[in-house]
């Protein structure tokens, strides 16, 4: 059963929060990032990555890079940019993205959940980027970045947020992309107590995204604990800053494929190979899928439509009938080359909140020869999947709207 607990959250004065709160660090390259934080001291970004405030020659994996973090972020605690609650609390998270609205509580997840099971992973770690993540959370003595998790719909839970919500929130504004974002303190002791209970009755906590940072909280833990003779298992570096969502308040968006070019194929016997696998037509605008198993695809200028052969779909199979599976292994692969799209540098992907059009651009720039848009993963897949304790293949889902960064930090120590 999930063990959560609550936390002395380390964040921004109300009429701060704006400035401090930052898109998540693996969303944007150094450079954007740097011109995200632009003139704003208070960014968080200062914090999640700053090698910002160092030369661009640095590399972003050197020891001066975390020494930075740790520098800022006691800039930001001295300078009253971020204070520290006077007690733990729990704290409920609502995001408005147009019609999508999104709520979930942010709390301390259990490493030992994590360790065991409790927590379902669906996606392999890179070690690189693992360790990156472990050298900066140690540096900083924090989690600084929440981890993105979901549970199966739990009606007690969502009452219980809903009800928690009825008050003024503690912070709302709107970010420049449009999404707003309110926050809500929950610090009375019986509503802490109770979510604790309720949390305690639900089996399995699964990863939406942030598995490096899961992997790398686990390790920091191991780390302390090891060096810690007398640990007792109640230390905060036992615990990880997450936000969990139910199932049904989450939007996973498709993410699309480009590839440069095609394999040798002519644009004639491409289309010939695709048509053995696929019912193929043209289209006269762009293809956005509205089913499962159908795909979009841009070649030399024009739009198709794409169905897979029904064949080609193993319903019993979690992870072969995923739509990114299926297009994987029946046309990346054998027709484009692509066997491993973790490492294959012809291949990239394209986040849905871009929308087709960006597909479209990329290949009539001549720097891809082909685009596929896809249907977006469903929630109910990645969760089958992880029980089944599958992977998925890399880049099967992109959660909009992103989790902003800096608005609760949770100190190790």
């Amino acid at each position: 059963m999930a063990i959560i607990r609550p936390f002395q959250a380390l964040r921004p004065p109300v009429h701060l929060a704006p400035r401090v709160a930052a898109l998540p660090y693996d969303v944007m390259d150094v450079e954007e990032a740097r011109a995200m934080a632009g003139p704003n001291t208070d960014s968080f970004l200062h914090v999640s990555r700053p090698e910002i405030d160092l030369p661009a020659a640095v590399d972003p994996h050197a020891d001066e890079v975390h020494t930075q973090g740790t520098r800022n972020l006691a800039d930001f605690v001295s300078r009253r940019v971020l204070l520290q609650d006077p007690v733990p609390c729990y704290y409920v998270y609502r995001q408005r993205m147009g019609a999508i609205v999104q709520t979930g509580l942010v709390a301390c997840a259990a490493v030992d959940d994590y360790v065991s099971g409790v927590i379902k992973k669906h996606e392999q770690t890179r070690a690189d980027k693992e360790e990156d993540r472990v050298r900066h959370i140690a540096a900083l003595d924090a989690n600084d970045e929440p981890v993105f998790y979901l549970f199966r719909n739990n009606p007690a839970v969502e009452e219980t947020l809903a009800g928690a919500v009825n008050e003024p929130p503690e912070y709302h504004f709107t970010t420049n992309d449009g999404v707003s974002h309110s926050l809500w303190v929950v610090a009375d002791p019986a509503l802490i107590s109770h979510l604790t209970g309720l949390f305690a009755e639900i089996p399995t906590l699964y990863v939406a995204d942030g598995h490096h940072r899961s992997a790398a909280a686990a390790r920091v833990r191991d780390q302390r604990r090891n060096a810690n003779p007398g640990h007792t298992g109640d230390e905060e570096y036992n615990y990880f800053l997450t936000v969990i969502f139910p199932e049904n308040q989450l939007h996973i968006m498709p993410y699309n494929r480009v590839v440069q070019d095609l394999h040798g194929h002519t644009t004639e016997t491409f289309l010939q190979s695709v048509g053995t696998q696929f019912e193929l037509s043209p289209a006269d605008t762009a293809v956005v899928p509205t089913a499962r198993h159908s795909f979009g695809m841009y070649l030399a200028g024009r739009w198709y439509r794409l169905q897979a052969n029904p064949d080609l779909a193993d319903e019993e199979n979690t992870v072969a009938r995923l739509d990114v599976s299926i297009l994987q292994n029946h046309l990346l692969q054998p027709l484009l080359g692509i066997d491993n799209p973790r490492t294959n540098k012809r291949i990239s992907f394209v986040g849905g909140i871009r929308g087709v059009e960006e597909l479209q651009r990329l290949v009539d720039s001549g720097q891809y020869a082909v685009a596929f848009s896809m249907y977006p993963t469903a929630i109910t897949e990645l969760m089958d999947l992880s029980d089944d304790d599958q992977i998925m293949p890399p880049k099967s889902t992109w959660f909009e709207p992103k989790l902003r960064s800096g608005l609760f930090v949770h100190l190790l120590s």
